[in-house]
């Protein structure tokens, strides 16, 4: 197999990121090329055209390496659940739920064959894999059963490329420390390393370079900048943006809830010049927003126990009886209703459980055994004043189904005549199973433009942010370039496997 892995010192040191940009140069160089994750642990995840769930990374690499996101590209999805337990997605369908030991124990060997059996998939239809590890590969209680990191590049036979964080500190040793606990035969796989989210005057760090190549033998690729806005989604909860205040002038608060997931749901709010975004966790933070979101969970009943217990659940009634704007996504959805009934313990683990909602929305959701993946096309209700309007699109992913008291007041229309989600008080309640809602361009710019008119601010013409989106993979791949011995990478990729 034709390809390299990119391997990390530690979580979110920006594996993916770069991942990211050498897909888009090689598909700027005309190369079929396709990323690859055995295993992703996250929550934030990206539906394929045919309705299967992978892990968004994965998703976004594939429209950087311009082809079409398939559960080859990441065969094994870990969504949390629980401290303790995670739901895995093995090619794009949930089957189990299983505590980290159970995985551990029962799974290894049959994640050894899936691994291949993705690997001989893409080898068949393309010339380059680029793979990308999980956190670290010297995790010594973990190595010896692992299905991210050495043995995938020993699968695949690919070269490893390894990345560390500079702007967390700590970078020599990080990088000296991780090769040194490397076995032999996989420290000799690492090729090249890479120094990523440098800050400042590179030139400082040329003596930096010198140390490292001389003291582990293995030449430094490249010193990679701190990109900033680079509207490439992240896989978990690290890569979460931090709070934006900045000058915006309109204030949305998100809760974030434990076991918050698909939080890409909120990213296109940075991309607006007026907007500021808030992560709030209790209610001394809730403030006085002008809208709250409440994104997506893969635990709802476990969440909206803890916004009870915290006090933001009622610090969100008070609002909504004061008249805020609420938006609910998904499991946020669920719990603007009146009950929640875990009729078959898919989503607390207890069968029977039943749980009151913030009675916020008309409506009940009994969580079922059946996860509903699926794209959406669908067209605004009668009841938004929007008919007519441009089409609405994303995506579901969800084990609850949730019946409305008053259909009339539906928020969206699908294209078989069926209705969607909730649409009341003039647009200032919204609950809808639809991720990436605000992902849909006019969408977005009508919701904040009923914000603006309501404060008095001027209005604003939509910002279309797939144009920018295709920008910004350009503008990555070719900053990336610019800082990294790209020539070098390709030889070492090239030369793998000849005597190399």
């Amino acid at each position: 197999m034709k390809g390299v892995m990119i391997q990390g010192t530690a979580s979110d040191v920006g594996k993916s990121l770069i991942v990211t940009a050498l897909c888009r140069l090689f598909a700027l160089e005309g190369k079929k090329v396709t990323p690859f994750k055995s295993q992703n642990m996250s929550n934030n995840s990206y539906v394929t055209m045919d309705g299967k769930e992978i892990g968004r990374a994965q998703g976004i690499q594939a429209e950087a390496a311009k082809t079409e996101a398939t559960v080859w590209m990441n065969p094994i999805l870990l969504k949390p659940r629980s401290d303790m337990q995670s739901e895995v997605v093995l090619f794009g369908k949930a089957i189990e739920t299983l505590s980290g030991r159970g995985y551990r124990e029962h799974f290894y060997e049959k994640g050894l064959k899936v691994i291949e059996e993705s690997l001989q998939h893409l080898q068949e239809s393309y010339e380059i894999v680029v793979i990308e590890g999980a956190g670290s590969p010297v995790e010594i209680n973990l190595r010896d059963r692992e299905l991210v990191n050495m043995k995938v590049a020993e699968i695949a036979d690919v070269p490893v490329v390894l990345v560390a964080d500079i702007d967390r500190g700590g970078v020599f040793a990080s990088v000296v420390g991780t090769l040194e606990l490397l076995e032999p035969d996989e420290r000799k796989r690492v090729k090249g390393i890479l120094i990523n989210k440098f800050r400042g005057d590179v030139t400082l760090f040329e003596n930096g370079i010198k140390w490292l190549e001389e003291k582990t033998g293995i030449p430094v690729l490249g010193v990679l900048p701190f990109v900033e806005n680079h509207m490439i989604d992240g896989e978990d909860s690290l890569s979460i943006q931090p709070n934006r205040t900045g000058n915006g002038e309109i204030d949305i608060a998100v809760i974030h809830l434990p076991f918050i997931s698909n939080y890409s749901d909120i990213e296109p709010f940075y991309d607006e010049e007026d907007v500021s975004i808030r992560f709030v966790k209790n209610p001394s933070q809730f403030g006085q927003p002008d809208a709250v979101i409440i994104p997506g969970t893969k635990s709802t009943i476990n969440d909206l126990t803890s916004l009870k217990e915290t006090g933001l659940a009622d610090a969100i009634v008070d609002y909504v009886k004061k008249g805020g704007r609420v938006v609910g996504l998904c499991g946020g959805y669920q719990m603007l209703g009146q009950d929640i009934i875990d009729a078959t313990g898919s989503d607390s683990g207890v069968v029977g459980t039943r749980l009151k909602g913030l009675n916020i929305i008309p409506g009940v959701t009994i969580f079922v055994k059946e996860k509903k993946t699926v794209r959406f096309k669908g067209h605004y209700s009668h009841a938004t004043g929007l008919t007519g309007k441009n089409l609405i699109e994303g995506y579901e992913i969800h084990l609850g189904v949730t019946e409305l008291l008053e259909k009339e007041k539906s928020f969206l229309s699908l294209e078989d005549g069926s209705s969607e989600g909730y649409y009341g008080f003039d647009g200032k309640i919204i609950g809808t199973y639809v991720h990436h809602l605000f992902h849909n361009d006019e969408w977005r710019n009508h919701w904040l433009n009923q914000i603006r008119q309501n404060k008095q601010l001027p209005l604003r013409e939509a910002v279309y942010r797939q144009d920018l989106k295709e920008q910004k993979f350009d503008e990555l791949s070719l900053t990336m370039k610019k800082h990294m011995d790209w020539e070098r990478i390709k030889e070492i990729i090239d030369s793998w496997g000849q005597g190399s």
